[in-house]
């Protein structure tokens, strides 16, 4: 039987949802998620803002068990009968449907609830493009990280989050190192100019019905699960085409890091939409001296993680090769040329990707830097 639950608190939400997602998944090891979301307060006085999810399962137990699990899971949660008239809502994990049965009508018809089983209903697959040829860094994908080849350690940061994830590749060496982990892969063309290309190609081999496809550099080996749920939270709104994330430069951060051309910046607009992206420092402060540029105004880097609407992949991968993409050297340039929009989301969680050997080392001290914590 098909159960459909709605998950929801307004007080210590972030914690308790969590412990709402590791009660119910012990129990249910089918389920599924979708991303967390805002929402007003709603039939409560209290200003606090609730946090939302949405999760579905199959299972032979009845309204009844399913219930008594739901319940105890909300005790846990620290919940009390009393509580619940002071308008605190520690944990709420209600049962909106149980097979052909709907319940709690008056939810079902609140347009948060809506966008979350929309998006649970999506699927998402992820695709991690990995070439063995690489002018600044060959064979970087089989490079060892931590005693595991760097493919390994992105797959294994992507793998459980997403509903399906491949390595899509063209060299038989990166195949067999995946294979030998457990990993899936797809081989692919050696032609492809770039990752979006590959990824089209490996999805197509791929099959199935997914509905978003996200691109995950075979270079980011710190890529958080918490990354992709921000990613996939940017599809609850049914106008985004291609999201992306990026990551709030600190007001103490050097100029030196603002001018890396490496470290790619992105201007915003106010719905969180990208108006462009460049390898220089934007925007240009006129009337600031450039050393304090840091600290008046807030700058955004890049983090090279994209997801696409499926059509809008197959339509991306048409386009030519624009002027403002040649000149940066930024292919997501191509798509806001041709009048696409990119969604951003924000993370505060730092990644070092590897491009050259030099990375590696950087990275090999950030793995232990962490692991001592």
């Amino acid at each position: 039987m098909k159960y459909i639950l709605c998950i929801g608190s307004n007080t210590d939400a972030e914690k308790n949802l969590a412990l709402a997602v590791r009660e119910l998944t012990h129990h249910f090891s089918n389920i599924r998620f979708s991303s967390e979301q805002v929402s007003e307060p709603m039939g409560t006085l209290r200003p606090d803002w609730f946090l939302n999810r949405a999760a579905c399962f199959e299972s032979d137990q009845s309204y009844e068990e399913v219930r008594t699990i739901t319940k105890n899971i909300e005790r846990m949660a620290g919940r009390t009968p009393d509580e619940k008239y002071q308008e605190i809502i520690r944990l709420d994990v209600d049962i909106l449907q149980a097979g052909d049965q709907r319940f709690k009508e008056y939810d079902w018809q609140q347009p948060y609830v809506q966008r979350l089983l929309r998006q649970l209903n999506m699927r998402f697959v992820g695709i991690i493009p990995a070439r063995y040829a690489s002018t600044r860094f060959p064979a970087k994908p089989l490079a060892l990280l931590g005693g595991k080849p760097v493919i390994q350690r992105v797959y294994e940061q992507v793998v459980g989050v997403l509903d399906d994830a491949y390595v899509a590749t063209d060299d038989e060496r990166i195949e067999k190192v995946v294979k030998n982990f457990g990993g899936k892969v797809v081989m692919t063309s050696t032609h492809h100019k770039s990752g979006t290309d590959r990824c089209w190609e490996a999805f197509q081999k791929i099959g199935g019905q997914f509905d978003v496809v996200v691109n995950i550099q075979g270079d980011e080996p710190f890529i958080q699960p918490s990354q992709l749920e921000v990613v996939r939270a940017c599809f609850l709104d049914e106008q985004t085409q291609i999201a992306t994330l990026v990551k709030p430069f600190s007001a103490d951060s050097s100029l030196s890091a603002l001018e890396n051309p490496n470290g790619v910046k992105v201007v915003v607009n106010k719905n969180m939409n990208a108006l462009y992206f460049s390898r220089s420092i934007i925007p240009y402060q006129r009337n600031v001296d450039k050393a304090d540029w840091p600290s008046h105004h807030i700058y955004y880097k890049h983090i090279g993680l994209y997801a696409y609407r499926t059509e809008v992949l197959q339509q991306l991968t048409a386009l030519p090769q624009s002027s403002l993409e040649l000149a940066e050297s930024l292919e997501q340039l191509r798509w806001l040329e041709n009048g696409y929009t990119i969604k951003v989301g924000l993370t505060d969680t730092e990644t070092i990707g590897i491009d050259t050997p030099a990375d590696l080392e950087r990275a090999e001290a950030f793995m232990r830097q962490q692991q001592n914590r």
